[in-house]
């Protein structure tokens, strides 16, 4: 039972032209009023629902503290389904801190992360999945994962749930039914087992991207790995554009790995420059070593880079052809300072060679990430988006149709039943219809406070 009344701002912290902040509960409006002065000389509290009206937010002296916007909504045709109040005002921190606090003098508190959306999912305006779609699309980092959380807002997964949850119920309703005909020889067997079949196809299926759209939610991570002194850092400074890592002819200058993000073609490429690989009694530069190992493991492309002007050594040859081997389907190969004269190197006959003196090359590189990249995405042929939430109750849910599928030798139907409600559960509880108030919170505390 909601009887709080809360407000947050709603929009990003920090200088700007607007902010917005909204007030969301039984009390909004009569809140609201006590600090509102309209330009029409009205009373919030007899103002028209879903209407805007020009105004002043003043102090208990009666002073201005902004001139703002109010939009006016009566529940429950709102975000929350509560009474919701929204206040335009400029967007400067300390003109948003004193509304805020006057809103809370006048009886709001301050919203929990994500309580907005929470309140929504508890009046029922959305499910679970719906709701968390929404903090998807918020820090969506690409066009597909925008697409995906837009559809999973609108019911897309949640109506494909619902099928699964449809199929299980009728499942049980035929074990409930074989109680009755016990005597008469009437086997459902086929039946359950033809159905269980289709939806086991339908959850492995869903879960197959599972493991790319984990990778994929932040965007392309492009990992630059290689010996010291191979213009790694003047790579990686040429392909984002900007001066970011430090370059000098001195060995080991990179330490310590370094980010950059850029948006290309509808996807977020994170490129990171990692410490050059070498054996080193220096601590620091140890530590950065097997940090650029890590970055390796973890990129989405590994761009391999060797300086082209020079011949290699027995042990970067081992290093090399170790990443090679270990990462052969996500290693891009740039041989670097192209603009000097080239020494043989069999490793890198295939690679890209580039100059980030003169600029050759790197466009055609900078293609050919875009090219693995599209691929990538190709990969995630699920329409849904998973998170860690939706794929833990999928398994359990799976879990108990496969021992269904096991126990149909020799069927006993209250057994099966048993394990079906199990399973329905699972299912139940990944829209939300059924869950605890630990879960809501693990949930909603990953939202904003103004969501």
């Amino acid at each position: 039972m909601i009887t709080d009344t809360i407000v947050a701002q709603c929009t990003p912290q920090g200088s700007g032209a607007l902010a917005l902040l909204r007030i969301s509960g039984p009390d909004a409006i009569t809140i609201a009023s006590i600090c509102a002065r309209l330009s029409s000389k009205k009373n919030l509290k007899n103002v028209s629902t879903h209407t805007i009206h020009h105004g002043w937010i003043t102090n208990n002296n009666n002073e201005i503290l902004d001139e703002v916007m109010f939009f006016v909504m009566h529940g429950p045709r709102t975000f929350t389904g509560e009474t919701t109040v929204e206040i335009t005002t400029h967007n400067n921190p300390f003109i948003v801190q004193n509304v805020l606090e006057r809103i809370l003098q006048c009886g709001a508190r301050i919203a929990h992360n994500g309580e907005f959306t929470r309140q929504s999912v508890e009046n029922g305006k959305r499910d679970l999945i719906q709701a968390e779609a929404i903090n998807e699309l918020i820090h969506a980092n690409s066009q597909q994962v925008l697409q995906q959380s837009l559809k999973q807002m609108d019911g897309s997964f949640s109506n494909w749930i619902q099928e699964l949850e449809k199929g299980l119920l009728k499942l049980i309703s035929l074990c409930e039914a074989s109680f009755e005909f016990l005597e008469e020889d009437i086997d459902f067997t086929p039946q359950i087992e033809a159905a269980l079949i289709t939806i086991l196809s339908k959850i492995e299926n869903l879960k197959k991207s599972f493991d790319i759209q984990q990778q994929l939610r932040q965007g392309i991570r492009i990992a630059l790995v290689g010996s010291v002194n191979t213009g790694k850092s003047s790579l990686f400074n040429a392909l984002i554009k900007k001066d970011r890592a430090i370059v000098t002819s001195i060995a080991g200058t990179t330490r310590d790995s370094i980010e950059a993000g850029m948006y290309s073609n509808g996807t977020y490429w994170t490129f990171i420059d990692t410490a050059g690989l070498r054996k080193t009694n220096n601590i620091v530069e140890k530590e950065g070593i097997e940090r650029s190992f890590l970055e390796a493991k973890l990129a989405d492309i590994v761009l391999l880079v060797w300086d082209g002007s020079r011949v290699m050594t027995t042990e970067e040859k081992a290093v090399y052809a170790e990443i090679l081997t270990t990462y052969k389907e996500k290693t891009l190969l740039a041989s670097n300072k192209f603009d000097a004269p080239q020494k043989k190197n069999s490793l890198f006959e295939n690679a890209f060679f580039v100059s980030t003196q003169s600029g050759d090359g790197i466009e055609k590189l900078n293609v050919t990430i875009q090219e693995k990249a599209e691929k990538l995405f190709k990969q995630d042929s699920s329409p849904f988006l998973l998170n860690k939430r939706h794929y833990s109750l999928l398994v359990n849910c799976e879990n108990e149709l496969n021992i269904i599928i096991n126990m149909l030798k020799s069927p006993e139907y209250e057994l099966i039943a048993h394990h079906l409600r199990h399973a329905l559960s699972s299912l139940i509880e990944l829209t939300g219809k059924s869950v605890t108030e630990k879960v809501f919170n693990t949930i909603f505390n990953d939202f904003c406070i103004g969501k």
